[in-house]
């Protein structure tokens, strides 16, 4: 029998609400609202107080949307996923408590949900084909992560950032040069009009996959956002932005594919997927499949379910529901979730961000 799940995002600067149906198979996606909050473009990046209260304005609307594109009610639920971390603490607040609310006020299980976790499974609504075991990773403004997925829900952790995570250095480097906020989107398209000879940047770490240690799979992009900004210095000027760009570009690309190519190809695995914000760059996408052309498949989803969004979070949720998993009223959001089922791997390391 079918089973309406709805799902709940709120952890950082969009407010979204999504209604999937589930029956046995692969989950249809009914309904997705994502409400971006374009306020924070004013300061360069998230203001954390602006973002809570955005939320709390939005969030009874965008649920009532995402109910309505489904054709659905809220009795008709079957469940309640909902981001309960990692984010902004208090943008998470306000979409654990409603979720709360509506659980409780409508008699239905709800499950809390891991931001990554739900990254990792946002492919599924769109690839039919996706399935452990694959290689996973994970990059957005928060997190560099490069884990090994032999089974749903069971990760075990390559190697993660040092520093800045790959998102956040692409909003740096963006800021530095003058492009605004979000930096990613603009990053790339500046960087298609650039000559990639004029600057060859520094690969962070690269060298580290020849050695059999600890950071054969770390990452690490601070100095290279500090390679860019002291190349900006001796190069100013409007004509040299879009060389700059692709110079950095080209430099993160080649670190994030070279280090999740040896790791497929050290597994001997056919797939790998790239999730989160920066999955949403069409030349970090391409550059991976064509390293893997032969060997592997790469599975990325569309932009709207690699950006933050509340139907990657109901996939995740509806996977656990049906293993039977609920969250209590006691559920609590958290800024350092941890992801369920993380292992560290013997040739991990990194501290994360």
């Amino acid at each position: 029998m079918a089973e309406w799940i709805l799902g709940i995002e709120t952890s950082c600067d969009e407010t979204s609400a999504a209604v999937l149906r589930t029956d046995g198979g692969r989950p249809e996606l009914a309904g997705l609202v994502i409400l971006s909050q374009d306020v924070h473009r004013i300061f360069g990046g998230v203001v954390p107080e602006l973002a809570s209260r955005a939320h709390v304005q939005a969030i009874g609307s965008v649920v009532d949307r995402a109910l309505a594109d489904a054709g659905i009610g809220l009795p008709q639920l079957d469940g309640i996923a909902v981001t309960a971390g990692p984010g902004l603490v208090g943008a998470l607040l306000v979409g654990v408590m409603y979720g709360k609310t509506l659980a409780f006020s409508e008699d239905r299980p709800l499950i809390g949900v891991n931001h990554l976790e739900g990254h990792i499974f946002a492919p599924v609504l769109e690839d039919a084909e996706l399935a452990p075991p694959f290689v996973a990773l994970l990059v957005s403004g928060g997190h560099t992560m490069l884990l090994d997925v032999p089974a749903w829900g069971t990760y075990r952790l390559l190697g993660q950032t040092l520093d800045d995570a790959a998102g956040e250095a692409f909003d740096k480097v963006a800021k530095l040069l003058g492009l605004g906020y979000p930096g990613g989107p603009v990053v790339e398209r500046l960087a298609k009009e650039g000559n990639p000879d004029r600057f060859r940047f520094p690969r962070p770490m690269l060298a580290e996959l020849e050695r059999d240690g600890p950071s054969r799979y770390a990452f690490s992009f601070s100095g290279l956002k500090t390679a860019v900004l002291r190349a900006a210095k001796t190069a100013p000027g409007e004509e040299a932005r879009a060389d700059l760009a692709r110079g950095f570009q080209d430099a993160a690309i080649e670190v994030l594919t070279a280090k999740t190519a040896h790791a497929v190809e050290a597994l001997g695995y056919s797939s790998a997927m790239i999730g989160g914000g920066v999955a949403c760059n069409r030349t970090l996408a391409g550059r991976l499949a064509e390293r893997l052309a032969g060997r592997a498949r790469v599975s990325v989803a569309s932009p709207r379910l690699n950006t933050d969004n509340a139907a990657m979070i109901a996939a995740a949720g509806a996977w656990r529901l049906a293993r039977g998993e609920r969250s209590g009223c006691d559920l609590e959001p958290r800024d350092d979730l941890p992801l369920p089922g993380l292992v560290l791997s013997s040739d991990s390391t990194g501290s994360g961000s």
